[in-house]
């Protein structure tokens, strides 16, 4: 990934001033870093600015870091912007955007520890103005005030407000992934009645950038349920409009949102394991349409199982590649569906003996010799797919070599 990383001095006007604002009672004068991701916000940039220069304590040591993934002039909007401000302004480029939204709030909170000065706690808010900056001090204040080590903006406490989503649709969407996310991981979710919200306080000693594994916005969900912080505590806000541009969200991040669900929901190996098996139940449905097409043509049923049943592992093969090993495919995609389609149709073959075994020499009754056999072939399944598709390759080791 290539990144540039610009940091401005110290402010160019010395006559610049902000209200003699205080910090909130209860609230350690420590350091803020604010990571704020963009992708085309310049029309944003310079209202955003302001607002935090008049809404940050003096007596709260702050910076800004920007993490930017833009095609249009953003960057250079917020270099031009920051010559003013009484806080440092930073801005990290990503030329490859790996992960969306919550890749940059990762390698946001990767650059806090990498040669800078120790940050005590993170604000991840967005460009938008849809977050107002005025509730940046709340969020840490909430959090020194009760020693959580995660404070939740939510629109859903009572003085909270989703208004600045645009019309039903969006608010339905909304309510449905909180739904959602809420029933799938009730412990992580436990306190946090916004699981959706991108705008929260965290304190950096909480948090692993190495652990988290993000797929598009939802980077709070990941958060909580991958680093399942101590203690949770939530402040009201009410969502604003956007101030400028467009929303980014549409069918194709409802789709990432829902990849990313259930890549959180199998990451334990019984997880996958019966994410496995749902799948594979899954593709029955292809396999037989194929068989019904194939033999509907005039191909004999025999030739017709075999290339139906390709069908079906393909199938199956996308799903598992999308949903349960989207963080490990480490080996080029053509040997991975190789070594699957293989997997899957020498477990064809193995049936047949261990059922003629279990028979044979176990005295089973067929029917229940047929159960057992696919049970032990789904298991053998899963664990070779996992081993010989989806782990990484040992790293060579080089011989020593003779003077």
């Amino acid at each position: 990934m290539s990144e540039d990383l610009w940091t401005p001095h110290a402010p160019s006007n010395p006559e610049f001033s902000i209200p003699a604002l205080s910090v909130p009672e209860g609230v350690v004068a420590g350091s803020v870093t604010l990571i704020i991701p963009t992708f085309n916000e310049a029309g944003n940039i310079g209202e955003l600015l302001s607002r935090l220069a008049g809404s940050l304590p003096a007596g709260l040591a702050c910076e800004v870091l920007f993490v930017d993934d833009s095609t249009d002039d953003t960057p250079a909007v917020i270099e031009k912007a920051a010559l003013d401000l009484p806080f440092p302004v930073s801005v990290l480029h990503r030329e490859n955007p790996v992960g969306g939204l919550g890749g940059a709030v990762v390698d946001g909170i990767r650059a806090t520890g990498e040669g800078r000065p120790g940050t005590d706690w993170i604000v991840v808010m967005d460009a938008d103005l849809q977050h107002p900056p005025h509730l940046v001090p709340e969020l840490v204040g909430e959090g020194e005030r009760t020693g959580a080590d995660l404070v939740v903006a939510s629109r859903y406490l009572p003085g909270g407000s989703r208004a600045g989503l645009a019309g039903n649709y969006r608010i339905a969407v909304s309510r449905g992934a909180t739904g959602l996310a809420k029933g799938l991981f009730p412990r992580a979710l436990r306190g946090i009645s916004d699981p959706m919200s991108g705008f929260f306080a965290l304190r950096r000693s909480a948090v692993t950038a190495d652990a988290l594994k993000p797929l598009g916005y939802k980077i709070l969900l990941e958060l909580a349920v991958r680093c399942r912080p101590a203690k949770v505590a939530e402040i009201p806000f009410v969502f604003q409009d956007r101030h400028s541009g467009e929303s980014k969200s549409g069918a194709r991040e409802g789709m990432r949102f829902l990849a990313h669900l259930a890549a959180l929901r199998s990451a334990t190996p019984l997880a996958r394991m019966l994410g496995f098996g749902l799948i594979g139940l899954s593709g029955f449905v292809p396999n037989l349409a194929a068989l019904w097409l194939l033999t509907q043509a005039g191909m004999h049923y025999l030739p017709a199982e075999i290339a139906a049943n390709q069908a079906g592992v393909l199938w199956n093969f996308l799903l598992i590649e999308t949903l349960l090993f989207r963080d490990r495919r480490h080996r080029h995609w053509a040997d991975r569906v190789g070594r699957f389609v293989l997997l899957a149709n020498a477990d064809l073959l193995l049936r047949i003996p261990l059922i003629a075994l279990f028979v044979a020499r176990f005295g089973m009754q067929v029917l229940p010799a047929t159960a057992l056999a696919l049970v032990t072939t789904f298991v053998l399944r899963f664990a070779a797919t996992e081993a010989l598709v989806y782990l990484p390759r040992k790293a060579r080791t080089a011989r020593p070599t003779r003077s």
